[in-house]
């Protein structure tokens, strides 16, 4: 493990450019940013052997792409922060590599070698080149996809590819088991926890229940509300701060300490524009004399002891602003048993011979073990964004629903985030984050599942471009598959690169992944100017008209996925028609020769996981592209 010990080094200057390096191999293209795989907190270290464990860091996770002669730096969300760490990638693009994509955590070492998060917020302001990285695992290396690899493998390979002597760039080592008793030391050295992963686990962009995380010390992200004055001057007492529980935000109580004299000031500059009259929490009226109020835009890190009964901290400690998280996304962690969470979906399924598909004599436990089966590979796409439910409580020939919103009735595992809807109020929205959550809608009627176009993390951003091609009755496939091919080229021409993916119904999705950077205005105008120019080009085959009856024997360019609380069926969703079809992204070479919209079904669970693994299909939903000019 990383010693506590370590004396800071001197420093080089590094000019905050995006450094070019020699060429050591042939150049692969620069891996473009994925979702991260995420830890579970739990209330004990897991036991036994076929764990690793490792140091739980004080920073900023960075998922670091190196290739092209160059690196970039992008946070848990998928933004673009390599400005903010120059120094760090121009050591990132000296790695002899074609290319790699490594995950690890951007921290500052004190004297005694413990990274600290408010360091680490000083240094990005007036210090970047005091910032150093440590590196734990490796997704991409040379071009090929190594996220199928167990992690002991893709540990020696990252071995292999940064630098033996102490830099900037370093290697996250870990032991096997014995988990407890380096949580023990370090809590008593002042470290924050450990973190534990399965050392034959994939590498999964969601919260698997593979990697899990105990900490020394309480500690997780509130929404700042407010503010108390000070009678000392124009600086404040105490931060007022909220949490999203059941996608309402509520109080959380005040946090008074933590804070120098200059973030007191810094803290305030910020908050002053963000003014507002109301409150958005509701609180104990001896907590809010003399208040001011601000929009819960801001997001700080708090340390503490614990939570009261009423759900305020006791003794809580200011440790930085989050920028790399946005305030609808901050919701209450809270610890679970480490067994429980270690177990792939510890959900059980009632009524499991119910009859879901009568045409075929398909069950309700059938359903559920297919979505156990695909979880690992439908998360990625379906996890951490908002979601509509179908739900057919009674089978697919029956009463059918969707729905967004839950007063209860799911459970913690379904989560839910507050979106702000037009009237200035705001609505929780559900979302899944795990297996559990997933396999809970099973459990509760769902079939199919639709998602936004965004992630929880920024909701007011597309991360993806979706064209519907949908076909008027009388149409065959061959007219879809000509249309997605056209559709494939317009697009390239412009500079999107696409996937298709069958619906499991009639059409055809045809893809574009994006950085998640364009508002939703802009996508939508953009979508429907591209839909209104195919259409108007080849009026004989296409038609981006609503109204049905100017449909006729054309192809429906549905446009109106890419706006603002629409939603599309998710990858590797179940569908509630005939024969229980699946939706799939498949490759532009199978698009030439596949049958049918729905030409996967439930029962080709392990085809599909097949599949996805393949170095064909590795990369689908990267987003390393912007929205071009139209």
């Amino acid at each position: 493990m990383p010693s506590t010990s370590a004396p800071p080094r001197s420093r080089t200057s590094s000019k905050p450019v995006l450094a070019r390096r020699p060429r050591v191999k042939a150049q692969s293209p620069l891996p473009a940013f994925r979702p991260l795989q995420l830890a579970t907190l739990v209330d004990t270290v897991p036991s036994g052997s076929g764990w690793f464990h490792e140091m739980k860091y004080d920073g900023y996770r960075l998922l670091v792409a190196v290739g092209d002669g160059e690196a970039r730096a992008y946070t848990r969300s998928g933004l673009d922060w390599s400005a903010k760490f120059a120094p760090l990638l121009a050591a990132a693009a000296k790695l002899k590599v074609g290319s790699a994509l490594i995950d690890g955590e951007a921290v500052v070492l004190d004297g005694n070698g413990r990274s600290n998060f408010q360091s680490l917020q000083n240094a990005l302001k007036s210090s970047p080149d005091a910032i150093d990285y440590y590196a734990f695992d490796l997704l991409e290396l040379d071009g090929a996809d190594l996220t199928a690899l167990p992690l002991r493998e893709r540990k020696k390979k990252l071995t292999a590819i940064l630098p033996k002597k102490d830099t900037r760039i370093r290697y996250s080592d870990h032991i096997e088991g014995s988990g407890e008793k380096l949580l023990a030391g370090f809590c008593s050295a002042g470290l924050e926890g450990v973190i534990s992963k399965k050392a034959d686990g994939r590498y999964v962009g969601s919260r698997s229940g593979s990697w899990l995380k105990t900490k020394c010390i309480k500690r997780q992200e509130f929404v700042i509300v407010g503010w108390t004055p000070s009678d000392k001057g124009r600086s404040f007492r105490s931060l007022m701060l909220g949490v999203h529980e059941k996608g309402e935000l509520r109080y959380a109580g005040k946090v008074g300490t933590g804070f120098d004299t200059t973030e007191l000031f810094r803290l305030q500059d910020i908050m002053q524009p963000l003014e507002q009259k109301t409150p958005t929490v509701t609180a104990p009226r001896s907590e809010t004399r003399g208040a001011r109020w601000i929009k819960p835009q801001l997001v700080a890190e708090i340390a503490f002891t614990e939570m009261t009964r009423e759900g305020t901290l006791r003794h809580p400690s200011y440790l930085g602003l989050r920028e790399d998280k946005k305030a609808e996304a901050v919701v209450l962690e809270k610890e679970a048993p480490a067994d429980e969470a270690a177990r792939p979906s510890p959900v059980p399924i009632s009524n499991r011979d119910r009859v879901i598909y009568p045409e075929s004599n398909i069950t309700k436990g059938q359903l559920a073990d297919y979505y156990a089966a695909i979880a690992e590979i439908m998360l990625p796409w379906a996890g951490s964004r908002p979601i509509s439910l179908v739900r057919c409580p009674q089978g697919r020939a029956k009463k059918c629903f969707f729905q967004k919103h839950d007063a209860g009735a799911f459970g913690d595992a379904v989560r839910q985030v507050a979106i702000q809807e037009k009237d200035g109020g705001s609505e929780p929205y559900l979302y899944i984050d795990t297996a559990e959550g997933l396999l809970t809608c099973v459990q509760m009627g769902t079939i199919e599942f639709h998602g936004w176009g965004a992630r929880i993390e920024d909701v007011e951003k597309a991360d993806r471009l979706v064209f519907d091609l949908d076909p008027d009755e009388g149409l065959d496939f061959e007219a879809v598959r000509s249309a997605a091919f056209h559709f494939r080229d317009i697009l390239k021409q412009i500079g999107l690169e696409t996937f298709p993916m069958l619906t499991g119904g009639k059409g055809v999705h045809v893809v574009a992944p994006l950085k998640p950077r364009a508002q939703w205005p802009e996508v939508k105008d953009f979508a429907h100017r591209l839909a209104q120019a195919v259409a108007q080009s080849d009026p004989d085959n296409f038609t981006a008209a609503l109204p049905k009856a100017q449909r006729k024997g054309r192809i429906f360019v549905d446009y109106l996925r890419n706006q603002r609380g629409a939603t599309a069926v998710m990858p590797y969703s179940a569908r509630a028609r005939e024969q229980a079809p699946v939706a799939a992204p498949i490759s532009w070479k199978e698009m030439e020769t596949i049958d049918k919209p729905s030409h996967f079904q439930i029962g080709d669970a392990k085809e599909l996981l097949k599949r996805a693994r393949s170095k064909a299909l590795a990369g689908w939903g990267r987003a390393d592209q912007e929205l071009p000019d139209l």
